[in-house]
């Protein structure tokens, strides 16, 4: 069976490089790194009546990771404002209305269609690192990151695989 329905000869997958992170209907700047999409269910263990020897497992709590978002320090301010919108909300005055966001991850192909898109529901920023530490004597790009808190995710299946033209 071909892994991929309209592309039937394409065999390699899609590379992990090719993404765009969007909230509030506009593209991140500069994003190079995010940490996995990740969710587990717990086991919940119990027996039966009948049959004290053995236990039984069923599905329990479902939980979603935080997601980490990195790229190099730039003068766009979109972790910045969203994490002080956060880290604010204790001061008086401050608007809960939109310390949350829907957040949409986009998957490319190597010719930039899109191929993938998740949709990342209520998430809010849990942590912001302005600057790296600093260091005179490498010659490393200074990278910020925000780590996201979510109460869920799901595939946009309404994105679906787009055909590939021949050269």
């Amino acid at each position: 069976m071909a892994e991929f329905s309209i592309n039937a000869t394409r065999f390699d997958p899609y590379k992990s490089h090719m993404f765009r992170v969007k909230w509030d209907g506009v593209y991140v700047a500069g994003l190079s790194k995010m940490s996995p999409l990740k969710r587990s269910t717990a086991p919940v263990s119990h027996r039966v009546g009948g049959d004290p020897s053995h236990d039984r497992k069923s599905p329990g709590l479902t939980t979603y990771d935080a997601v980490t978002l990195e790229r190099g320090v730039t003068h766009d301010l979109a972790f910045e404002a969203w994490a002080t919108k956060v880290s604010s909300l204790s001061q008086p005055g401050i608007s809960l209305k939109d310390f949350r966001k829907d957040l949409i991850v986009d998957v490319f192909n190597e010719a930039g269609q899109k191929v993938l898109s998740y949709k990342l529901y209520r998430c809010w920023v849990s942590e912001y690192q302005a600057l790296p530490a600093l260091d005179a004597a490498t010659a490393a790009t200074a990278i910020q990151s925000i780590k996201i808190e979510l109460e869920g995710w799901e595939r946009d299946v309404a994105v679906t695989e787009p055909a590939e033209q021949a050269v």
